[in-house]
């Protein structure tokens, strides 16, 4: 008898199962709308592929898809790639859509810092971050910063990787890397995280883990987070923990830099070192109108570390990993390397200045065409004030979420063309061989608007340096049946790492 009842139920829960299979599949390509869940259900369901299900929606959709949200939670989303409603909501109408309450409550990890910021908050954070980046001594900084970096972290790793034959997981370095220069550049102090003993980086992990416990917060009813934040269990025990060690480690750095800078200052010494975030507002925020007190410090620590690490090692790793797919690419590449280079240089092991690397245009249009298949922040989302209408004609309302999906956005052909899902970086090249520029609200990577990133330079300035040295010097493969695709998270990344095999082309 005890064997026909586990019979019984091992075909009770196949049934289950098929059902439940069946009733989650799409309706003619767009998400069951159920009672009372709406279309949470789907959503959670194919959480797994979320980048790769909006590019689908947004396809079936013609650009904008109004999601349906449970009964008993206000989340009611629009999803929407069309240039025109991005153009109105970045740009045209920009004081009706800052980014909201919710947002700040599902990033409450980031305080007051620039991404959370609104209205006369935003524009004083704005104000005191574009004044450290456009000065001469931080730009003078970052390029001393970066190639010190290159030449005496990158290379030994990269040379060490080669003369041992290991694989490597080209993500992890550029990810150590990033956070390394990002560090040094916001608060003086180098980590140390690129060596060839890969030590363990507590702070890069809670980064990681944060990340990933607000997309979770996105798609979850409010009410559940909330439930998990109390008990103290699930994404939100992680994003607790990961919380915890951010503020520990940026405590530790702003004590160290106030200590450091009172001692400088009763030897009546000066620091030439460098032109660091840190020590920027610790000098001069009370010449900015700014409070530098230890949580101003911190929230904004915090969210340029975060821009710094993840966008660029993010843009780095699916660059390389385009490169090397396409051959076509990778030799056009070289070859312009060479054309900058002295002939009697030519085949030889070799690092780049910033001078020769302004001179690549061929490698910023691949730059620029590998961020616009995989932007590093695959979505925003915004929040109407007031009721309004938007270009397409859809009606936004107060409280209620708009997304747009920029990964999508790179994939749609009515934007992009019929070739919109190749890696082709002559689509950013003029006639004349200069760069070709694309609108911001087309082509979103570096935002839109009044909000557009501050660190563009920045980024381009050190993704350059890293690119040219790898694809000049090194020849990488990808090790055989590694499988790649997107994770799930807030920061574009490849789920299962970007596991290579380096070999150095020059002696």
């Amino acid at each position: 008898m005890a064997i026909i009842g586990v019979g019984y139920i091992e075909i009770f829960l196949a049934v289950l199962c098929y059902f439940l299979f069946h009733a989650l599949k799409d309706t003619k390509g767009f998400p069951r709308n159920w009672p009372i869940f709406g279309m949470l259900p789907s959503t959670l369901y194919h959480i797994k592929h979320i980048h790769e299900r909006a590019t689908m929606i947004m396809r079936r959709s013609g650009g904008t898809f109004l999601s349906k949200g449970p009964i008993f939670a206000n989340m009611d989303t629009l999803a929407t790639v069309d240039p025109a409603n991005v153009h109105y909501i970045m740009s045209q109408n920009f004081m009706n859509f800052p980014k909201g309450p919710k947002f700040k409550e599902f990033f409450d990890v980031l305080g007051d810092g620039i991404f959370n910021a609104d209205l006369d908050l935003w524009k004083i954070q704005r104000k005191t971050t574009r004044a450290l980046i456009t000065h001469q001594q931080f730009y003078k900084f970052l390029i001393k910063t970066s190639c010190e970096k290159v030449e005496k972290g990158l290379i030994p790793v990269l040379d060490h990787v080669c003369h041992k034959g290991i694989i490597v997981d080209l993500q992890d370095l550029f990810q150590r890397f990033t956070f390394d220069t990002t560090c040094i550049l916001v608060t003086g102090y180098d980590p140390g995280c690129v060596s060839i003993n890969f030590p363990d980086v507590p702070f890069s992990k809670a980064m990681d883990n944060a990340e990933e416990a607000i997309l979770v917060r996105h798609v979850m009813p409010e009410p559940i987070w909330r439930l998990q934040k109390w008990l103290g269990i699930g994404e939100e025990k992680k994003l607790s923990k990961a919380w915890e060690t951010m503020d520990n480690v940026i405590g530790n750095y702003i004590s160290k830099k106030r200590n450091k800078l009172k001692k400088m200052e009763s030897e009546l010494k000066e620091d030439n070192k460098g032109f660091d975030l840190l020590t920027f507002f610790l000098k001069e925020g009370q010449n900015l109108g700014v409070n530098c007190d230890d949580k101003f410090l911190r929230d904004t620590i915090l969210n340029l570390m975060i821009a710094g690490r993840d966008t660029t090692s993010s843009a780095l790793t699916w660059f390389i990993w385009l490169v090397i797919k396409n051959s076509q690419v990778e030799n056009k590449l070289r070859e312009e390397i060479n054309s900058i280079i002295p002939k009697e240089e030519v085949g030889k092991w070799r690092l780049f200045n910033v001078h020769e690397l302004n001179k690549l245009v061929y490698l910023h249009g691949a730059l620029c065409d590998s961020l616009r298949l995989y932007p590093p922040v695959p979505s925003q989302h915004k929040e109407p004030l007031q009721e309004d209408t938007l270009p397409s004609g859809h009606k936004v309302y107060p409280k209620m979420k708009i997304v747009f999906s920029l990964y999508a956005m790179g994939r749609m052909e009515s934007i992009w063309g019929k070739d919109c899902l190749e890696f082709k970086p002559e689509r950013w090249i003029s006639e004349k061989g200069t760069i070709k520029h694309e609108p911001s609200y087309k082509f979103l990577a570096f935002n839109a608007g009044p909000r557009t990133c501050l660190g563009k330079e920045v980024a381009f300035t050190q993704m350059k340096a890293v690119a040219a040295t790898i694809i000049h010097n090194y020849q990488v493969e990808v090790v055989g049946g590694h499988p790649i695709e997107t994770n799930s998270s807030i920061i574009l990344y490849m789920r299962h790492g970007f596991k290579v095999r380096i070999s150095r082309r020059w002696t």
